[in-house]
Order: C-alpha cells, then structure tokens, then sequence
C-alpha cells in the first residue's frame, strides 16, 4: 500500500508549492498570476514492490492521474524528487526509475480559464493597422485571462475592440499578445494582429532589437548618474511570489535564472530626506532583456526599489502614506517603444506621457526638493 499523505492542510500545501515553484522555469518570463489558486498538490513515498518502477508508470497511480496527465505534469517541472540524499530535485524524465523510499511530490496547477471572450473595456489605443496594435495600458490591468484572474484582462478587450483579427500563436488566452508587462505596471504593448507580425516581433524581442524605456520612482539617491545593472534574474527562494536577483554568470548553471541586463540614467533627484525621511530618483531604464520583474528586481539590488511595490521594499514610505491615494502599485510606466514594422520594414518608435498620478507625484517632489 502506497503511503500517500494528503497535503490540503495549508502548512503541508505551502511548503510544497513553494518547493515545486523553485523549480519551475519561467518559460517566456512568465509570471504565476497575482491570486492564483493553490491547485492540488500531494505526494507519495515509493513502497518496496514499487522499486524500479518508472516515474510515468508509477506517478498516474500515486495520484490519480491519465498517464497523459501525468507525463505533461513531468514535462513542466510540477513534479519533485526527494531521494537518498534527502534533496528535492525536479524529475524532467519522464523514463527515470525510482527507488524504494524515494518520495514524489507534485502540484497540479488550477486549471486556466478554457476562454477568453469580448468584453466592452476601454482602451487607449496609440497605433493600429492591419498587422500591430500599440496600446498604453493602464495600471491595474493583467494582459491575460489566468487563474485568480478570469476576466476585465486586455485580451478581453482586445477581442471586443478586433474581434478575430488578432494573431493566434499565443492560443484562446493570449491572442495577439507578443510580450507582457506587470499588473500594476502602465504602459505601451505592442498586440500582433496577425502570425506573420506576431513571429517577426518575437523575433525582434529575441535579438533585443525591439527599444523599451521605462520611467521609474524610486527610493534614494543614487550614486552614479547611469549604469548598467547585469544582475541574473530568477525565482525568490524563499518567497515564490518574488523574483531574485542573482550573480550575473548564474544564469549559466541554474536552470531557474536566466540572464537579465538594465541600462538606467537618472532623470532627477528629489532631495526631500528633511521632510520625508530619505531622497527619491526619477529613473529612466532601458531594457536589454525582459525577464519577469526585471526592472522592479535590479532597482532593489542597487538599493533603490520602486515607489510603492509592495514586494521590493518600496512600499511603506513616510510619502507614500501620505499620498497613498496617488499610489496604485510600483511607480513604473513603460513609455517609450521602439520596433520595426513588421510588413514594411520600416522603424517606429511610440511614446506615452506618465499616467496622471504618477506625473502628480513627481511633480509634489520637484517642487518640495525646490522650496528646500
């Protein structure tokens, strides 16, 4: 008999998730969705009769799953392995033979929303023609349906705006969408509206040649005016909702980092610390490479987390209290997009003003940083 424990108690369920999502590689820089459900997760030790046996044979009966099911949980990282040396380590094949007391554990991901469908949401839409859309999307809205978020996404107004003229590579739940950026993160996206623009904007995105600026407030003063930040990026390992920065070279041996490059020049400098406690920087960031909060996470490694995010350091601020009716999430907008036109070969280049409340910000600091 299979010693099979059941985790839904939530202390058992956490440690586990938090041990699989170590694992998992951000394919795409793909971030777990704010509010996601827990899923299912369980485990199972290896009983003696079951020695030798393969992972895909003897995972489906520990956990009550098709053999199909099974091998895609295998295939994207949502099973571990705890053998002999008591370390828990992903088991990408599925053909590997298990020993006696060896423990499985996995996690079955909440199933995605099966589609998205039109919803009437405005958009603020810069550019569009038969192949891209350019859109300023606002802060707190997700790009994509996902679980803990079904709808009231992007793609839910992309597919009332342009019904089925959006391209189909990214599936029902990703139509059009050629690269992503954060919830609480305002800014431009550029939607392909056809396969052809989707694989030559990817592309572009692949060789870096697609410019993307952010502006970002961020806490302090920084010593050098511009720099650039090569820190690797990769899965928090001891918060799952973060990411991490790592050494640079790390993304060469931990399959879970990746490489990650930020240029950053300094705008302006609010030297406000006599009333607020500590300076404040105006940062514009070009990315190189667009991992999962890279921005968010470089600016924290340099000391200077963004204004208001609440999982890099920048929230709980004397001014931000203060103005928290200002604050909707870090205090960052992606305004300036550059590419090459994917039918016409020709380059272009879009910008966006920052949205209301971050400009009001800005605009209290300068002016508090003038009067002394």
């Amino acid at each position: 008999m299979m010693d099979i424990r059941d985790t839904n108690r939530d202390t058992n369920r956490e440690a586990i998730r938090e041990a699989i999502r170590e694992t998992i590689r951000e394919a795409g820089d793909i971030l777990l969705p704010d509010g996601e459900d827990a899923g299912q997760t369980g485990s199972a030790t290896v009983p003696p009769e079951s020695a030798g046996d393969r992972l895909d044979r003897f995972l489906p009966a520990a956990a009550g799953l098709s053999r199909a099911a099974a091998v895609r949980l295998i295939g994207e990282g949502y099973v571990l392995h705890r053998g002999a040396d008591g370390q828990n380590r992903p088991l990408p094949d599925k053909n590997t033979r298990l020993a006696a007391g060896d423990t499985l554990t996995w996690h079955i991901p909440a199933p995605e929303p099966s589609e998205a469908l039109p919803q009437d949401i405005p958009l603020s839409v810069v550019y569009e023609d038969g192949d891209i859309l350019v859109v300023n999307k606002p802060a707190g809205m997700v790009v994509h349906p996902a679980p803990g978020n079904p709808d009231g996404t992007l793609v839910n107004a992309l597919l009332y705006r342009c019904g089925g003229s959006l391209s189909g590579i990214g599936g029902v739940l990703r139509p059009g969408i050629v690269h992503r950026i954060d919830r609480d993160t305002s800014g431009l996206l550029v939607v392909a509206k056809n396969d052809a623009a989707h694989r030559a904007l990817t592309e572009q995105l692949r060789t870096h040649t697609v410019s993307r600026v952010y502006t970002a407030l961020c806490l302090g003063g920084f010593r050098e005016e511009s720099g650039t930040v090569t820190l690797s990026v990769g899965r928090s390992r001891t918060d799952r909702k973060k990411m991490a920065a790592y050494p640079p070279e790390a993304w060469r041996t931990d399959p879970g980092v990746r490489s990650a490059v930020t240029h950053y020049a300094v705008i302006d400098c609010y030297p406000v610390g006599a009333r607020w406690g500590q300076s404040f920087s105006l940062v514009r960031c070009r990315l190189e490479t667009g991992r999962t909060h890279q921005i968010r996470v470089h600016m924290a490694a340099l000391g200077h987390p963004l204004l208001g995010d609440p999982l890099y350091g920048g929230d709980g601020t004397r001014f931000g209290r203060a103005h928290a009716d200002l604050i909707r999430g870090q205090c960052l907008h992606a305004g300036e997009l550059e590419l090459i036109h994917p039918r016409t070969g020709q380059p272009m280049r879009f910008t966006c003003p920052l949205p209301e409340e971050f400009a009001r910000l800005a605009d209290i600091l300068r002016r508090e940083s003038e009067n002394g």
